[in-house]
């Protein structure tokens, strides 16, 4: 008998799923209780799995357990094989039934306005499927949709076109703005000039996360350092809390607008920011088989987004 196939018939999928509960878990004891199986047949399980493959899956201490390096390497593998029968599943509902089913969606808070717009279309028409939805920032987003939590990730993408593993199918293209409360002294419709906003109160996005280096670039462009941040925040919906309260200024896409609660009191600032446009997309991983749910979702994307660019 062939190597491979030894493996094959030897590593059980119960024991891979063992495996990853106690790499997430960090216990064996811990994982007894949520798997319901006793600690020695967790322990029998995870060492016959290091046995037949030669290496060490666990370091162990009195602290807990934690992967070693082939441990991890087994486990990210694992995800994919659990992620591969769970759309397999997924394809074999949609067989029986193409309008039913789960989509697991990533956003940034300016584009959750489009997201919200798909969805309620989605709804109209395909009442049974139902959405989990994350909002955070695109770094963390790709994080998720690599470990296989999320299906789609709608996002302003142009940083990722270099990661091989990732598919893009742009939505429309979005444009920035200086934005501020309706009733900023410089929301006035007066023209302005970037390098006069610098001593304003501002609250931007971290430097290091995705939207922040995207805002650092802006300014980098046009030779100007970034304003000192008063507030520095990942979240939008806190940075459009104190725009509205203390008179502070962000920069933000302009589909931010799309929401009827905000066109009401935010204003876009009359600032040349050079070519800010931008496209947002729909991130997935390449090669990776779409249930019917997904593909309903990608579709109705492509409809709502169809007829504007912001």
């Amino acid at each position: 008998m062939r190597w491979d196939d030894r493996i094959g018939r030897r590593l059980r999928l119960k024991d891979l799923h063992t495996l990853e509960t106690v790499a997430e878990i960090g216990s064996m004891a811990k994982a007894s209780q949520h798997l319901a199986l006793s600690q020695p047949a967790i322990s029998k399980a995870i060492s016959d799995m290091e046995h037949v493959l030669g290496v060490p899956l666990l370091d162990r201490s009195a602290r807990g357990v934690e992967l070693t390096e082939h441990g991890r390497v087994l486990v990210g593998r694992t995800r994919i094989i659990f992620d591969e029968v769970k759309q397999g599943i997924k394809e074999i509902e949609h067989l029986a039934d193409p309008t039913q089913g789960q989509v697991r969606i990533g956003t940034i808070e300016p584009v959750s306005p489009v997201l919200s717009e798909i969805i309620c279309r989605m709804t109209r028409h395909y009442p049974r499927i139902t959405f989990d939805v994350v909002v955070g920032d695109t770094d963390m987003l790709v994080r998720k949709l690599r470990d296989r939590t999320l299906d789609v990730v709608l996002t302003r993408w142009n940083a990722l076109k270099q990661a091989d593993d990732m598919e893009a199918k742009t939505l429309y293209t979005s444009t920035l703005a200086i934005m501020a409360d309706k009733s900023h002294p410089l929301a006035n419709g007066k023209r302005l000039r970037l390098p006069d906003l610098t001593q304003e109160r501002w609250a931007l996005s971290p430097p290091d996360s995705f939207f922040g280096r995207v805002v650092v670039d802006l300014f980098q462009r046009r030779k100007l350092p970034l304003p000192r941040n008063t507030v520095t925040t990942t979240s939008i919906f806190m940075r459009l809390n104190l725009m509205a309260n203390g008179h502070f200024l962000s920069v933000l896409p302009t589909t931010i607008l799309r929401h009827p609660s905000n066109t009401a009191w935010l204003r876009a600032l009359k600032v040349d920011l050079g070519d800010s446009t931008g496209p947002i997309a729909t991130i997935t991983i390449k090669g990776r088989r779409s249930g019917g749910a997904l593909k309903l979702f990608h579709e109705a994307s492509r409809a709502v987004c169809k007829d504007f660019s912001t």
